[in-house]
C-alpha cells in the first residue's frame, strides 16, 4: 500500500501530479491511501517508500476536458474519498478506451454528483455571506464568517472580488480566510466565529426591509427550506425572523382577505411643455 500526502484538503495541483506519476508505475487505485494532513491513518501511518515518490515520466495520454473540468469542482468536495474516486477514474480513462462515454456508469455519476454539490454551494456563498463593516487603521472594511460544509471558499472569492472591487472586505471561516485589499485576493488561516464582527445598525434597517418585503400569502416553506438551508440560518440576520413570520403568516393572509379592497391610486398625468409660448 502506498501513502500520497497532499498539501492540504484542495491540493489539486499536488493531486494531479501524484496521479500521473502513479498512473505511470503502473499502480492500481487499490493500492492508494490519499492523505490531506491530519488524519489517524492507524496502519498506514507510515512513511511513503522511494519507490513511491520516485519521478518517473509519464507516458502521455489524453483525458477528455470535460474530465478535468469534473476534477476540479469534484476535488473541493468534502467527501474522504473524492481522491480515491477521481484517481480510480483517470486509472480506467487510461486503462478502459471508451470508458468516458458511458455516462451512466456508477463512478461518473458519484462524482458529477460532487461536482453539482460543490457548484450549489458555491451559488449559495454569493447568496449568503453578509458583510459587516468595521474601521481599521486603512479605513472602513467589510469582514463576514461563514460557514461552508465543503471546501469552497477560494471558488466563490473570485465573484466578491469583482462584486466589491473597489472596497476592502474579509470572509472568515474555520479553514480558511480570503480577503481584498483593492486589487489583490489573499487567501489566508482559518479564524474563529469570534473573530468577525457583531451586526451592526445597519442589520436592523435590513430587517426592517426584510418585514416589510414579506408577502404571506406567497410562503411556500419547502421551497423555501430547499433555497435557504437550515445549516446557513446561523450567520443570516433575517433568520430570526424566519420562523415568527411564518407563524404569523396564516394569520396575515386571513386579514388580507378579509379586508376591504383599498381605492386605486389616481396617476395624473405629467404636465406637457407648452413649446409655442416660448
Amino acid at each position: 500500500m502506498i501513502r500520497i500526502p497532499l498539501d492540504g484538503p484542495i491540493d489539486i495541483d499536488g493531486f494531479r501530479r501524484s496521479a500521473r506519476q502513479l498512473v505511470a508505475r503502473g499502480v492500481a487505485p487499490d493500492q492508494v491511501v490519499w492523505t490531506t494532513g491530519g488524519e489517524d491513518l492507524g496502519l498506514w501511518a507510515e512513511e511513503p517508500s522511494d519507490d513511491a515518490t520516485e519521478s518517473v515520466e509519464p507516458t502521455p495520454f489524453t483525458v477528455p476536458a470535460s474530465f478535468l473540468t469534473l476534477c476540479r469542482a469534484a476535488l473541493l468536495h468534502a467527501e474522504p474519498q473524492r481522491f480515491t474516486l477521481l484517481y480510480r477514474m483517470l486509472w480506467r480513462l487510461r486503462n478502459e478506451p471508451g470508458y468516458w462515454r458511458d455516462t451512466l456508469d456508477a463512478d461518473r455519476r458519484r462524482a458529477e454528483g460532487l461536482e453539482r454539490e460543490v457548484r450549489h454551494e458555491i451559488h449559495k456563498t454569493h447568496a449568503f455571506v453578509r458583510f459587516v463593516p468595521v474601521e481599521d487603521a486603512d479605513g472602513e472594511r467589510l469582514v463576514a464568517w461563514f460557514e461552508p460544509t465543503h471546501h469552497t471558499l477560494e471558488a466563490a472569492a473570485p465573484f466578491f472580488a469583482r462584486r466589491f472591487a473597489n472596497l476592502r472586505w474579509a470572509i472568515l471561516s474555520p479553514r480558511c480566510s480570503v480577503s481584498w485589499d483593492g486589487s489583490t485576493l489573499q487567501i489566508g488561516p482559518g479564524g474563529r466565529r469570534e473573530d468577525a464582527p457583531p451586526q451592526d445598525a445597519g442589520a436592523e434597517l435590513w430587517l426592517t426591509y426584510y418585514r416589510s418585503i414579506f408577502n404571506p400569502a406567497r410562503l411556500k416553506v419547502a421551497m423555501m427550506a430547499r433555497e435557504m438551508p437550515r445549516r446557513y440560518w446561523a450567520n443570516l440576520p433575517e433568520a430570526a425572523l424566519i420562523e415568527p413570520l411564518i407563524e404569523q403568516a396564516g394569520t396575515r393572509t386571513q386579514g388580507m382577505l378579509a379586508a376591504d379592497p383599498t381605492a386605486p391610486r389616481r396617476i395624473r398625468p405629467m404636465a406637457t411643455l407648452d413649446r409655442t409660448a416660448r
